[in-house]
């Protein structure tokens, strides 16, 4: 049973850090392309950044309105996926969702307030 399941999302005042995690299980974690989105009530889903989890993780994309302040990267041996958020802004607010697109699977999201 393919599960993945976030965490670390939390209510931080703008400019602060947060950590958002995706603990990935019931697949070979390091053969697809993984990726966050976030969603705001009222809007569409939309990307934030993607990576592929082979090959120690390569053909890494941001969206350009978190570029320079998030930072995608993984634990292969815990086959976790990370999204660091930086510099937050309040219009970075939203749910964020783990995605593995290969699969076409998504997680519960966590949620990301900024004030």
């Amino acid at each position: 049973q393919v599960q993945l399941v976030e965490s670390g999302g939390g209510a931080v005042q703008a400019g602060g850090s947060l950590r958002l995690s995706c603990a990935a299980s019931g697949y070979i974690y390091s053969r697809y392309c993984m990726a966050w989105f976030r969603q705001v009530p009222g809007k569409e889903r939309e990307g934030v950044a993607a990576m592929y989890t082979g090959f120690g993780g390569g053909n890494i994309y941001y969206d350009d309105s978190v570029k320079g302040r998030f930072t995608i990267s993984q634990d292969n041996s815990k086959n976790t996926l990370f999204l660091q958020l930086n510099s937050l802004k309040t219009e970075d607010m939203a749910m964020y969702y783990c995605a593995n697109l290969g699969m076409g699977y998504w997680g519960q999201g966590t949620q990301v307030t900024v004030s």
